[in-house]
């Protein structure tokens, strides 16, 4: 009864927040984050709110993607507003969600996302990819470099941090919450489900099969300036440990995608993960019509077309992906602001 309960004051709330002014414009700005060992270097956008209203444009678009309207390079606007951090999904890119990332910068959030390597779009070594454990620590990183080496340190509110997660990146915020990697635990539901989506990917990236793998990807990779987490379809719930998800603490509000016909099994994924977490720490909300893909950008009017010609394998990507899509990423959109104001 509470977690319905939960779930309808969410929906009243994001009734009364989507009414509200959305008070700025877009800025936009690349980002880089150096590593000093030259390992791992991140790049990926800030978005931020801007007071200026001229030099409005497109950005992030191409034949199939329609883009956001930003501000480049735009001065901050005045006062300190919260934090939110983005991991994109499997061969994913940190323009995936630029839609929600402009949508929040507009009601007073920093958003920034990065481009994980090894799992984006371009950057696929196979080595990177084996060393999943990076993934929650290019957040951790982000996040340190936000607050101490980025123009945007002191606009940042260090005490309103949050997190948004797609698919993978929902297995990634997952571990920053606190859900820990169980090799063992894994090992088992995929011997039983040999043909599970998850098991496929993690056993040809070669997830945690060495000792030295196992170890880093079964370390605390937690987070604790998180003050709240989306997470968005997300896939591997059955590779945490069950005690692990039973003691997060971080509020979490979970949306999974019913459907989904070349995307993940809720049962096995977001419903699972919903019934493992403490009831305290979660929403849960299921939309009718939403999709997996739904998550990533709008197509254009053509997108489909043009994938159905040159890459008729990922056509699904864009199958109502316009109006519809549009429909839908206004209300997750105002649900996630919600969320977040509430904690």
């Amino acid at each position: 009864m509470n977690h319905l309960l939960k779930i309808a004051a969410l929906a009243i709330l994001t009734l009364t927040f989507s009414a509200q002014a959305q008070d700025y414009q877009t800025g936009l700005a690349d980002l880089k984050i150096t590593d000093r060992t030259g390992h791992r270097d991140l790049k990926g956008y800030v978005w931020y709110p801007t007071s200026q209203t001229e030099g409005l444009a497109t950005h992030h678009a191409n034949p199939v993607w329609a883009g956001i309207e930003a501000i480049a390079e735009a001065p901050v606007a005045p006062g300190r507003f919260p934090l939110v951090v983005v991991s994109h999904g499997m061969y994913g890119n940190a323009m995936n969600q630029s839609w929600l990332a402009a949508d929040l910068a507009r009601r007073g959030y920093v958003v920034a996302a990065i481009s994980h390597p090894g799992t984006s779009t371009w950057l696929r070594d196979a080595d990177d990819a084996r060393q999943m454990w990076e993934r929650p620590k290019d957040i951790s990183r982000l996040i340190d470099h936000l607050l101490a080496s980025s123009s945007l340190s002191g606009t940042i509110d260090p005490d309103r941090i949050f997190m948004a997660g797609h698919s993978l990146g929902g297995f990634t915020a997952v571990e920053l919450a606190g859900g820990r990697y169980d090799r063992e635990t894994f090992k088992t539901y995929c011997a039983a489900h040999p043909d599970e989506l998850t098991c496929d990917i993690f056993d040809r990236w070669n997830i945690g099969k060495t000792p030295e793998d196992r170890a880093a990807m079964q370390a605390d990779l937690s987070d604790p300036r998180l003050r709240g987490i989306a997470v968005f379809d997300l896939g591997g719930t059955q590779a945490f440990s069950p005690a692990s998800l039973n003691e997060i603490k971080t509020p979490l509000l979970v949306i999974g995608a019913p459907e989904d016909i070349h995307g993940l099994d809720l049962d096995v994924e977001s419903r699972a993960l919903v019934a493992a977490l403490p009831k305290s720490s979660v929403t849960y909300l299921e939309p009718a019509g939403l999709a997996h893909f739904d998550f990533l950008g709008e197509c254009t009017e053509n997108g489909l077309a043009i994938l159905a010609e040159e890459e008729p394998a990922d056509r699904f990507v864009c199958i109502d992906g316009t109006t519809e899509r549009r429909a839908l990423h206004a209300m997750i959109a105002d649900a996630v602001a919600t969320f977040f104001a509430a904690q």
